[in-house]
């Protein structure tokens, strides 16, 4: 499946066929590929968390308002990011680059987040959704659906996978087979309303 196809086809699939199971390997494919999405300054924020442990997603479903993906779906990921990244991460993820280079872009960074709270985390979920989308998309070229998901108690599925105080959940995705076709998309507001050429 081409690029294209794999965004026009790509729904927020509800309904998964729980006897069909993905391998680690082919899950572990699905994660390279979403690593390879960009973030900010290369600070690599994201953390997935791949639940595999049947009880654990039945605990997540407990507090995710029984949504049947979180335990149907072949795969469920938790994506998480390191907010202090910017701060911890700095020198390994420029690690091979120019002395000066490092140096450069060590001081730019510090510069751009310290003493900003709000912009380390405005950054880490940006990350984060870049991620979830190129996951969604590299399952949907591998013939598979997934589903975004935020409706579910934060702290109780942080507590649940051990989440530490410097990191953020962003939200979870679920990827399998599906089991019932997706309603079809309503509501689309106007392209004219949503592009905008140069100002509001």
């Amino acid at each position: 499946m081409n690029t294209v196809e794999a965004i026009r086809t790509r729904r927020a699939v509800k309904v998964y066929d729980p006897s069909f199971q993905l391998s680690r390997e082919e899950k572990d494919e699905l994660l390279q590929l979403a690593l390879l999405a960009p973030s900010a300054f290369n600070l690599q924020h994201v953390r997935f968390v791949e639940v595999s442990n049947p009880a654990l997603r039945a605990q997540i479903r407990e507090v995710g308002w029984n949504q049947a993906q979180m335990t149907d779906a072949s795969m469920l990921v938790v994506i998480c990011a390191q907010v202090d990244s910017w701060e911890k991460n700095v020198r390994r993820v420029w690690d091979g680059a120019p002395g000066e280079v490092q140096n450069f872009m060590a001081g730019a960074i510090d510069a751009y987040y310290r003493d900003k709270p709000q912009v380390q985390r405005d950054e880490a979920m940006r990350s984060c959704g870049l991620m979830a989308q190129t996951l969604m998309l590299a399952a949907r070229a591998k013939g598979l659906d997934s589903c975004p998901m935020d409706g579910f108690d934060f702290d109780a599925v942080g507590k649940l996978i051990n989440l530490p105080d410097n990191h953020v959940i962003a939200l979870m995705v679920a990827v399998g087979k599906r089991a019932a076709e997706p309603k079809p998309r309503i509501g689309k507001l106007p392209f004219d309303e949503v592009v905008i050429r140069d100002r509001f």
